[in-house]
């Protein structure tokens, strides 16, 4: 009994492994978690215990297995999750990196209690306290790495700024899994062979702390692109603010200018209405209407939502889409500022877009923004649209570029983050996004 389970052990680090490869991914699970679980659990102990049998009675080693299992996990790993396979293989390879590395160590201390208990160098499986040690050091790892991977890994795996970066990832754990099975001796005799074992179990750790560094580099450096990319979006949301000062400036000047000649304006319809000339006055008049600015100058109190709103609205209006826009915001809001006008930005350019490429007849742009009961932050907004929408496991794909549309991709995790919800659908040539994100507990203030 005690031997049949030596090939097992070797095997259900599988379990850990894959535990850890879900902890960053959870937000992007095709179903519940316990779910999964559910048939996913027995699955893999099913496939322990029959392939360390099938491993134990024809005496073969757990390598000859163990690939090809990993493969069909990491396909049920992809299929089980609504990111990129870029992303997911990155993962899952990053801890097969981590285990194989665990792996060698584990062979060094197998071949140490073999030498002590004196067992023949022909073993092909660790000895059974060496397969603890194995599963132990595993667990450990997991624990260790639970709260960086359910949240430093986490948004990093959000940030679509990093979308590129994972098409070369996958390179760095490949590596360090090839000189791992590099190391491997050809024969466990060669272990014991003057100071080879000792060498053998400092290449080990080396190699483990360099890929952990490795790791934390680049988690460190998704930080800091995370935060370059954050003060980008403050400063054209800055930018927004200061075009839209700008332009109420401008309206005001026009409308001081206005105002000054409207003493003008009633000395000729004075004149004109002495002389009854009642056709000369709507001339007039109608004339007059034509030359009063027309500028939505105001659509909420609060600044950042009424820049993001005024930017879009002259957009649409100088590409000639009706535009229409209901906001009902306080000056100022217990949310995050930039999480806001990100919503905001990402669903009107997404409704500008998809108005431009409609006949002109067939546009409109219809945004609500207001609050609910002073918790919620709730936003709609509806636009036209011809021509098909492509999607893909729930994904929205994007109509300029292969793959993933980022934008709303990126108003999705924002109201996950949030604890809010989103939801989009189109019907009848309407696209509708509705956008709930809740406010902090802090009162709301109004001016």
């Amino acid at each position: 009994m005690n031997t049949i389970l030596r090939p097992v052990l070797e095997l259900t680090v599988m379990i850990s492994g894959l535990f850890l490869a879900y902890l960053p991914v959870q937000t992007y699970l095709k179903q519940p978690p316990g779910r999964l679980a559910a048939w996913l659990a027995p699955l893999l102990a099913g496939i322990c215990l029959l392939e360390g049998g099938f491993c134990y009675f024809l005496n073969i080693p757990t390598s000859s297995v163990l690939f090809p299992t990993l493969l069909v996990l990491m396909l049920i790993y992809h299929k089980s999750l609504t990111i990129s396979i870029w992303k997911s293989g990155s993962i899952f390879l990053a801890v097969c990196g981590v285990f194989a590395c665990v792996n060698s160590l584990s062979r060094a201390v197998n071949a140490i209690v073999a030498e002590r208990l004196g067992l023949p160098e022909t073993e092909i499986w660790f000895h059974t306290s060496a397969g603890i040690f194995y599963n132990v050091i595993c667990l450990l790892f997991v624990a260790a790495a639970w709260y960086p991977a359910s949240h430093a890994a986490r948004t990093m795996i959000d940030d679509e700024n990093l979308a590129q970066t994972w098409y070369v990832f996958w390179i760095l754990p490949l590596i360090f899994i090839g000189l791992n099975l590099f190391m491997i001796p050809k024969y466990e005799g060669t272990l014991y062979t003057g100071r080879i074992l000792q060498g053998y179990i400092v290449i080990s750790l080396m190699l483990l702390v360099i890929l952990m560094l490795f790791y934390t580099m680049f988690l460190m450096m998704a930080n800091s692109l995370n935060k370059n990319a954050r003060l980008q979006q403050e400063n054209h949301f800055l930018s927004l603010q200061q075009a839209r000062y700008e332009n109420l400036c401008s309206a005001i000047e026009e409308a001081r200018q206005a105002r000054h000649d409207i003493r003008h304006h009633f000395l000729q319809l004075s004149s004109l209405a002495e002389k009854g000339d009642l056709e000369k006055i709507k001339e007039y008049l109608s004339n007059a209407n034509s030359k009063i600015p027309d500028y939505d100058l105001h659509f909420c109190e609060n600044q950042a939502a009424d820049s993001v709103i005024s930017h879009y609205a002259a957009l649409a209006k100088r590409e000639n889409i009706p535009f229409r826009a209901k906001a009902d915001l306080p000056a100022h809001i217990s949310i995050d500022q930039i999480d806001m006008c990100l919503v905001l930005s990402n669903l009107l350019e997404n409704a500008l877009e998809a108005s431009l490429k409609a006949k002109s007849s067939n546009r409109r742009i219809h945004a609500e923004v207001y609050l609910h009961h002073k918790h919620l932050l709730l936003i709609q907004v509806e636009n036209t649209f011809e021509g098909k929408i492509q999607e893909k496991n729930h994904i929205f794909q994007s109509s300029k570029r292969p793959g993933n549309g980022v934008g709303i991709q990126s108003v999705r995790h924002i109201a996950e983050k949030n604890g809010g919800d989103s939801s989009f659908t189109y019907e009848n040539g309407v696209f509708t996004a509705k956008i709930m994100l809740r406010i902090q507990k802090t009162a709301v203030s109004h001016p």
